[in-house]
């Protein structure tokens, strides 16, 4: 067997192994290597403020056409050297390895990336496509030392990257596991280069300057929205709320760059359709909304959704219906009294009454 059948038997088998959920003990080949390229052209960051990075790959497994990719994130993991943490070698999310949640769209915050195959049909939603030598590049943003992260059952943990080691993760998209594409990249952490004396008054956020990132904009009733907020004052308390506050979660605590994260469960019994999702800050009044398409919502009851009409006009049609009764009434009573005065009169001239006369002239 020469070496280009022995690298399609492997290639074969690996992605069988990954379709079936069988996890091997060592990849085919080895996983590929990450650069991350901050503003002084190294891995690093600031740690106060919010840092742009060029995050890029080499030695990727690319699969032609193949389901998913690789996301490309920022956090967390528990083991940087043994590689527990890594989802193929049972790693969990919220346990093994945290990152900092945005939404799983190419219009997202730059907090994650994803990195669609090439030829696969997810690549319209995706910030890149893997090379078919298995390179790539993105850019990035690092939100700070400080980020919020969230497990599989929506609780929110604070992880302070100046105690644990943090940087560049990469794993298998969508779900599917794959060790050959399962990185971590440490990222060093400065302090400001400069900062406001100790007497100078915090300044407020500008307008405008808050937005909110959804996970996914559209979700199913009965689950929940994961959402991201910035541009927040730092350590000022927020608080999420569902169409005015149809259900709400907070407060949050903003952390060092502004942001928060979390998760806003939505109830199993609400319309389908489009509702409004609001952050709103304690200290600054700073607003942010965002549209989420909601579906499978419980019907309300029938009786409930018939129209109902407005009281003033019922009480015009109740009107109306006593005003025509009692026109009926009037001319019936009308009608008696000049029947009567008829019969008086004729009564008073000396000729017979109608009825008596019929009467006589029978007998």
């Amino acid at each position: 067997m020469n070496a280009l059948s022995r690298r399609l038997v492997a290639t074969a088998t690996a992605l069988a192994l990954t379709a079936t959920g069988v996890v091997v003990g060592a990849p085919a080949w080895a996983a590929g290597t990450v650069t991350v390229t901050g503003p002084g052209g190294t891995a690093s960051a600031d740690a106060e403020y919010a840092t742009d990075v060029t995050v890029s790959g080499s030695g990727f497994q690319a699969v032609p056409n193949g389901f998913g990719g690789v996301y490309v994130l920022f956090g967390w993991v528990d083991d940087p050297a043994g590689g527990s943490w890594r989802p193929s070698a049972g790693g969990v999310v919220g346990e093994d390895y945290r990152y900092v949640p945005d939404a799983e769209s190419s219009e997202n915050n730059g907090y994650q990336r994803f990195l669609a195959f090439p030829g696969s049909e997810t690549e319209s939603s995706a910030n890149g496509v893997l090379g078919a030598d298995g390179s790539w590049s993105v850019g990035m943003v690092i939100p700070g030392a400080v980020f919020e992260s969230q497990d599989r059952e929506g609780r929110v943990t604070e992880v302070d990257c100046r105690k644990v080691t943090c940087g560049i993760i990469t794993i298998g998209a969508h779900g599917v596991k794959n060790a050959n594409n399962e990185t971590f990249t440490p990222v060093s952490f400065a302090a400001a280069a400069a900062a406001p004396a100790p007497d100078a008054p915090a300044a407020a956020p500008m307008a405008g300057t808050v937005r909110v990132g959804l996970e996914s904009a559209s979700v199913a009733a009965g689950t929940s929205i994961v959402f991201t907020g910035q541009g927040f004052t730092p350590g000022e308390q927020v608080v999420a709320s569902l169409d005015g506050g149809l259900t709400a979660v907070g407060p949050l605590t903003a952390g060092a760059q502004g942001e928060v994260a979390a998760a806003l469960s939505v109830p199993r019994e609400i319309r389908d359709g489009t509702h409004l999702l609001t952050l709103r800050g304690a200290g600054s009044g700073a607003v942010a909304e965002a549209e989420v398409a909601v579906t499978g919502g419980i019907a309300v009851a029938s009786v409930s959704e018939a129209p109902t009409a407005p009281t003033w006009v019922l009480v015009l049609l109740l009107a109306c219906i006593a005003l025509a009764a009692a026109l009926v009434v009037t001319s019936i009573v009308t009608a008696l009294v000049r029947a009567r005065a008829r019969r008086r009169a004729r009564r008073a001239a000396g000729a017979p009454i109608p009825e008596r006369a019929a009467a006589g002239a029978a007998s």
